[in-house]
């Protein structure tokens, strides 16, 4: 629920949030910039709004508890919900670690100036590649584009050289996508970033004469397995997770990598970030130092989300093309940006 207050109550709050800072840290020296609260034992209890999938922040935050005692309590919503949420809440808001799917939502939160710096210790276990330049928030997982295409259909030879060639007249109702999630807009903010305003307006025009929508991944995937669509861009980890279960939403369809550092080889990188008036700012430092670590990062590489492991030296799950052979382009993650995105494809008709 999203906290609405008069322009005085906000006032009060921020005071009084500013206030209990300056008590619980006994400094206002932003976390991230010393050492202190590396070092410090983590004790109390956090709350982390969790936009990642529920059942992978969970083995996290249980892992985490085990080892430290800190009481993690989750509040569960969307990329876009929970930023929203967060920049409507600012000074008084209850959160002090966010974690999202996509980097848009965490952009748009830095953007805002509510994240704290990144302990440095955490810096360190995360290449440069799957954090933001800034260092206001940091990757903690990542997820790659893939094309999943009929079997039966499409041949790879008769696949798109490019993620821009699915809005040629030739792919014209042969794709699907799910525009309205935030997957696919962090897809579309990835393209903006690399190819700029002109080429993704004209994209995402293509792309309106073209593709069928469908809401949700899944249920896009799915619709290509059962033969009433050809192709749909999505991410990887639905195909994977599909075939680790029964696969029966998966065995007619195959990925399609696009590579070459192809704007439909962009790797989403999700993200974790401690909010500025995190009232147990130590912990909120440690708990993202803990799922970037080694033992956070295993969570991915042994469980069943398929997601990437990016840090700590922790390879991917066995099951998954290696990141290095994805030829993922370089994008900055903070600086994707879903409200220019937004507006885009709501003037091509896709919102």
């Amino acid at each position: 629920m999203k906290i609405r207050n008069s322009a005085l109550a906000g006032i009060a709050l921020a005071a009084t949030a500013a206030l209990g800072l300056t008590a619980c840290g006994g400094s206002t020296t932003p976390a991230a910039t010393g050492s202190a609260s590396s070092d410090a034992k983590p004790s109390g209890e956090i709350t982390v709004y969790n936009a990642q999938h529920e059942s992978l922040t969970q083995e996290w935050v249980d892992a985490f508890t085990a080892e430290t005692g800190v009481k993690v309590t989750l509040r569960q919503g969307s990329d876009t919900e929970l930023s929203n949420q967060i920049v409507q809440e600012g000074a008084a808001s209850p959160a002090d670690v966010f974690l999202t799917e996509n980097s848009p939502a965490m952009a748009q939160v830095e953007n805002e100036g509510l994240f704290a710096d990144v302990d440095k210790a955490t810096v360190d276990q995360v290449p440069a590649e799957f954090r933001p330049s800034t260092n206001k928030w940091t990757g903690i997982a990542a997820r790659s584009t893939v094309l999943v295409y009929d079997k039966a259909k499409l041949t790879e030879d008769k696949l798109p050289k490019s993620m821009l060639d699915l809005a040629n007249p030739e792919w014209k109702g042969k794709w699907a996508a799910s525009p309205s999630g935030a997957d696919f807009q962090a897809i579309v903010a990835a393209l903006l970033e690399l190819k700029g305003e002109a080429a993704t307006e004209d994209w995402l025009k293509g792309m309106k004469e073209n593709f069928t929508a469908y809401k949700g991944n899944s249920t896009a995937m799915k619709a290509v397995n059962a033969g009433e669509i050809d192709a749909a861009l999505i991410y990887h980890y639905y195909y994977y997770g599909d075939q680790a279960k029964t696969g029966e939403n998966s065995k007619n369809v195959t990925p399609y990598y696009f590579k070459n550092q192809d704007p439909g080889a962009f790797v989403s990188v999700s993200g974790g970030g401690v909010l500025k008036t995190s009232k147990n700012a130590a912990a909120g430092q440690a708990f993202l130092k803990f799922i970037t670590g080694k033992k956070g990062q295993e969570v991915l590489k042994n469980g069943t989300s398929f997601e990437y492991a990016i840090a700590s030296d922790v390879p991917a799950n066995d099951k998954l093309v290696p990141l290095k052979g994805l030829q993922a382009p370089t994008v900055d993650p903070a600086k994707l940006n879903s409200a220019k995105v937004t507006e885009m494809m709501t003037k091509a008709g896709l919102l």
